[in-house]
């Protein structure tokens, strides 16, 4: 089972784990599916900061990572 750290980049956490974009995406990171908003913006927004700036519940985050069988750090 593969980790995911939460203060991990968008870009980090989707170029080591690409199947993740669709389950970010779902989630309300709507920029990771546009390639150019992945490889710019998405290298400076984690999982925190863009659960904070976009009003996702961190709960519903961690949720999501782990019925997509990763688990996850804080």
């Amino acid at each position: 089972m593969s980790e995911i750290d939460l203060n991990s980049t968008l870009f980090e956490i989707t170029e080591a784990h690409k199947d993740l974009i669709p389950v970010l995406a779902e989630l309300g990171f709507a920029g990771v599916t546009n390639e150019a908003m992945r490889t710019t913006h998405a290298k400076v927004m984690t999982l925190t900061s863009g659960s904070e700036q976009l009003g996702i519940d961190p709960v519903k985050i961690r949720a999501a990572l782990e019925a997509a069988g990763y688990t996850v750090k804080t």
